[in-house]
């Protein structure tokens, strides 16, 4: 979900002129004053794929409605679910869902029409959003795993440390930070030149992708970005490492074999989602590059599915793994659909 925690690469541009529904695309220079539009390729070059993966992000995209929607409603109905990981887990919830809306939409639209394009504002928008949601959900994640911190190792201590004064601004500081961030980055990226091609060689307005077309130094953006990710992604793993470092030496010490995994379960949902959320980005750092042209082609469609797999499928497991680890959002559901039945019979 997080776009600019991909690596920074500089890559030579080749202007081929790629097909797009059977027509060639201009990626020949024009003015500045003339990028109006960015065009999305996608999965132009592979029409064999693009009917199934129209199907699977679509059953996806659904599922992300349905799985988070009811993790917001069930928080929101039940007040045993008043505390502050399930508001953090609503809070991430929401976050999924304005995520893929901003792009799913108009990836799902390009299959259907012949137009795949986006316009020079909804481009900006689109990186807006990516970024701010990105950021904020690496917040988010360490703002939950210090919930977990002062859960297990100080107990007692739980109900003032995380009381409503103190976990609702957290959350709140968690989307100002990724707002102002978003913000800061998108204004950098959007006021460069584009006066080269306007083809944008990913499903939706990728940073990485939109700064390879500016025709202006981008050294600004790379050294904001890398101070970006040094706050919003390695200072956050660091927190989450250190927190989980201390709750398992704390579960490691309760003498009876059922106390500690009680203790566990209280935070392997959140732990699960962590380790698939930054394993992606891992992956996307430590996976080799082609150093070959016909090598170079399957890296970029592996890498479409990777960046596919990091803003659908994520989202997708985000609700799944919390509901089916966890008792109360499961109990909460059954309840809140006894109620409707029987309402409904009366």
């Amino acid at each position: 979900m997080y776009s600019n925690c991909s690596r920074i690469s500089f890559v030579e541009r080749k202007w081929e002129r790629p097909l797009v529904n059977g027509k060639t695309i201009n990626m020949g220079k024009t003015n500045q004053s003339s990028v109006t539009e960015f065009v999305l390729l996608g999965l132009s070059g592979y029409p064999e794929l693009e009917a199934i993966y129209f199907v699977l992000v679509l059953f996806m995209y659904l599922v992300i409605l349905l799985g988070n929607g009811v993790i917001i409603i069930v928080n929101v109905c039940d007040s045993h679910l008043h505390t502050p990981m399930y508001f953090f887990l609503s809070n991430l919830s929401f976050l999924d869902i304005c995520y893929t809306s901003s792009s799913i939409p108009i990836f799902l639209s390009s299959f259907l029409t012949s137009r795949k394009t986006i316009s020079f504002s909804g481009c900006g928008v689109q990186m807006f959003l990516s970024f701010a949601m990105g950021a904020t959900e690496c917040v988010l994640l360490s703002m939950m795993a210090f919930d977990r911190y002062v859960a297990i190792c100080n107990p007692l201590r739980y109900p003032i440390i995380m009381s409503k004064n103190s976990y609702v601004p957290m959350a709140a500081g968690s989307w100002i930070a990724g707002g102002v961030n978003s913000l800061l980055q998108t204004s950098l990226a959007m006021r460069l030149p584009f006066c080269g091609d306007n083809v944008i060689n990913h499903f939706t307005c990728e940073i990485l992708a939109v700064l390879k077309l500016a025709c202006a130094d981008i050294s600004i953006n790379v050294i904001s970005m890398v101070v970006a990710n040094m706050i919003f992604l390695v200072v956050p793993v660091l927190f989450i490492f250190i927190s989980y470092v201390f709750i398992l030496f704390t579960i490691l010490r309760i003498p009876s074999s059922e106390g500690s995994r009680k203790a566990f379960s209280t935070c392997s949902a959140h732990l699960t989602v962590v380790i698939i959320f930054y394993g992606t980005i891992l992956f996307m750092y430590a996976k080799p590059k082609a150093k070959d042209s016909s090598g170079a082609d399957k890296v970029q469609v592996t890498d479409k599915i990777i960046s596919l797999f990091y803003g659908v499928v994520i989202p997708m497991l985000n609700p799944l793994i919390y509901s089916l680890r966890n008792k109360d959002v499961k109990a909460a559901v059954k309840s809140i659909l006894c109620q409707k039945c029987f309402s409904g019979g009366k």
